[in-house]
């Protein structure tokens, strides 16, 4: 699921990731280095070629969303540049072969890293939220070198949380930035560039056993933003460590709440515990 939209409980879930070239997040700040552990990625599936974000949390290991890593063919490109591009052309190559995807030989000559993705057994590709699983992983070809990996949230961090409302939570990736276009219908809709970092600040609204959720409004008063098209699989930190992936938004504009399969949950934790983590 890439950009597909779904209906549950009532509600319309838009899913974060994207068909690229058709790609930073509502309002939020550009990154820089602050987080220079968060990486685009890239990769083909039976659709066409797509992009999230990831994480590295150990020198071999990324952390994404289970609908950035389903069905992947070939190898995933990885980058950890806060900067992928300002303006169109893309930079990011095209396969050889787009019904095998990308080739580790084909990426490493494009200077870009290359790895192996893997989704979490039991992830119900959203029919399901109370078994949502929404986390997948990029095993890394080759670990990286020069960049710390982040640290994950201890079990059951999330549920030491009172009142949502009353946290803030920093969700980093590579999503669409929201803004008038400059020619078309003049309101705030989801553009194809800039192609960078960003991090944005919102208070909780909601925790499940499987899900945060946060109010991702740029006009909240306590928040700075949200999560768009491209964030999927981005982390939401907490306290410094990664409790969360991006997984969902419930609008089409990005701009009311955002959705986060939680990784401090045993039926999460277990399953990284296999990568080492």
């Amino acid at each position: 699921m890439r950009a597909r939209l779904l209906t549950l409980a009532a509600a319309t879930i838009v899913g974060l990731g994207f068909l690229a070239p058709a790609t930073a997040s509502t309002g939020g700040t550009a990154d820089g280095e602050l987080h220079p552990n968060v990486a685009m990625i890239a990769f083909y599936d039976a659709g066409g070629r797509f992009r999230c974000s990831a994480t590295l949390v150990s020198p071999t290991v990324l952390l994404t969303a289970a609908h950035c890593t389903d069905g992947t063919l070939g190898k995933t490109l990885v980058t950890f540049d806060s900067v992928v591009a300002e303006a169109p052309p893309s930079p990011l190559p095209v396969a050889g072969d787009v019904t095998a995807g990308y080739t580790s030989t084909e990426l490493a000559a494009a200077g870009y890293l290359s790895g192996t993705a893997n989704t979490h057994p039991d992830y119900s590709d959203f029919t399901d939220i109370n078994n949502w699983n929404d986390v997948g992983v990029i095993v890394l070809d080759e670990p990286v070198e020069g960049i710390t990996p982040a640290p994950l949230a201890d079990l059951g961090a999330a549920d030491a949380i009172k009142q949502p409302r009353k946290t803030l939570f920093t969700a980093v990736g590579y999503g669409t930035e929201v803004r008038q276009a400059p020619t078309g219908p003049q309101k705030p809709t989801p553009q194809s560039y800039p192609l960078i970092r960003r991090y944005v600040e919102m208070p909780g609204q909601k925790i499940t056993h499987q899900i945060i959720q946060t109010n991702g409004n740029d006009k909240d008063i306590f928040g700075t933003g949200g999560t768009c098209f491209g964030d999927s699989g981005g982390s939401l930190w907490l306290d410094g460590k990664v409790v969360g992936v991006t997984s969902y938004g419930y609008t089409a504009n990005c701009r009311y709440i955002d959705g986060y399969q939680r990784v401090d949950i045993p039926v999460v934790a277990e399953w990284l515990a296999g990568f080492g983590l």
